[in-house]
């Protein structure tokens, strides 16, 4: 059975009959992290990896869920006292309070969901989570008239309100306004967002997960956004968009060595990401990978959230050939995603498998990625 019928099924072994399936897109990043709290750009796109849930609204004021991957099962009522004790069921009560405290409608329904999106692997799996609910419940009983960026603010609220990590938009947002073949860049700031078409004859995505697993919350990704935070008030703007190296430079002198590391790779990154854009525009794939590279570069060396799995993986890509390579997403794990050339791809692929388990005892996982739509009723 393929993943619709799993869920199909599972949702009537537990409630019964049938419900309405919705999906929503876990994504990458090709290049732009830790900009988007910066008010910088990032550059995402959803991904051929999704959550799937069937529900169903049941004529009560409770919800009913279960999640066939973790085989767990949790209800709750819509008021801030019915919050559930499961930390994946906070996902879905806070989709569900943030909608009713932008005026929404929520009513009771049964759920059953899973998911193909890898856990651990920076692949956001939880926004595909927050995503998928925010757009049903939308559909199901708000005749689709919140917005959709207002429904990408709804799974952001969750994390920051239901689940203690204060995220960005990008994730969510990306969820939401996923399309096939495009990558989306977003102007965090503005929310102001452009479609670029991404499908290079030639080369694929691929992503290398060093199954090193991250855990964000009360981690050091929250460090990460103070130190921005002071090196900004330091300047006098408003966030990091509005600062250059030459301000940072100037006040060098009075901030600790530490932020200042964070936000020069910052600036550096928000001024990559609008690179990036006009190579692939010019279809120079060449400084698309280049600029990838001086990414990951970055990320380990001043921003300090890669870890010596992941700069291996990118060390092995650089021997092979791939034309870009860097770690993706908040970092601490997850994995690499690279750039490959077809031509190359079998090479890089055992090449990695083998020298990585010979230094870790274990394989990476591989995941070939394709472009696509983002949350949708199926």
């Amino acid at each position: 059975m393929n993943l619709k019928e799993k869920v199909a099924q599972a949702f009537a072994d537990h409630f019964g009959g049938e419900g309405i399936l919705f999906a929503s897109a876990g994504r990458i990043n090709l290049i732009g992290e830790h900009t988007d709290y910066n008010g910088g750009f990032v550059f995402p796109g959803a991904i051929d990896k999704v959550i799937m849930a069937d529900i169903r609204p049941n004529g009560t004021d409770s919800a009913n869920l279960y999640s066939m991957d973790l085989g767990e099962s949790a209800s709750f009522g819509f008021n801030e006292e019915d919050a559930p004790s499961q930390q994946w069921a906070r996902y879905i009560f806070g989709v569900c309070r943030e909608t009713i405290k932008r005026g929404g409608t929520v009513k009771g329904f049964d759920a059953v969901f899973a998911g193909n999106v890898p856990l651990g692997a920076g692949l956001s799996s939880s926004a595909a989570l927050e995503s998928c609910f925010a757009f049903a419940i939308n559909d199901l009983f708000n005749g689709n008239s919140i917005e959709k960026f207002e429904l990408a603010k709804i799974g952001q609220s969750t994390e920051h309100n239901y689940c203690g990590v204060n995220c960005g938009i990008m994730d969510q947002f990306a969820s939401v306004f996923g399309k096939k073949d495009c990558l989306i860049r977003l102007d965090c700031r503005s929310l102001e967002y452009e479609y670029f078409p991404f499908k290079i004859d030639g080369y694929r995505l691929v992503l290398v997960d060093s199954v090193v697993k991250h855990e964000l919350v009360d981690s050091p990704y929250n460090k990460r956004r103070q130190s921005c935070e002071r090196v900004a008030a330091r300047l006098g703007v408003d966030t990091l968009r509005d600062a250059d190296m030459a301000m940072l430079e100037s006040a060098k002198s009075d901030i600790s060595a530490e932020d200042y590391m964070r936000a020069k790779f910052v600036i550096e990154e928000k001024e990559r990401v609008l690179d990036v854009c006009n190579a692939l525009g010019r279809g120079d794939i060449n400084t698309v990978g280049r600029l990838m590279y001086e990414t990951h570069a970055g990320l380990s060396k001043d921003y300090e959230v890669s870890c010596e799995e992941l700069d291996f993986l990118n060390d092995i890509a650089k021997e092979c050939g791939v034309t870009g390579s860097r770690i993706m997403g908040g970092g601490f794990g997850g994995c690499t995603i690279n750039l490959v050339a077809n031509d190359k791809y079998d090479h890089f692929i055992a090449t990695a498998k083998e020298k990585f388990h010979a230094k870790y005892g274990h394989e990476p996982k591989i995941y070939d990625v394709i472009i696509s739509d983002g949350a949708r009723r199926l």
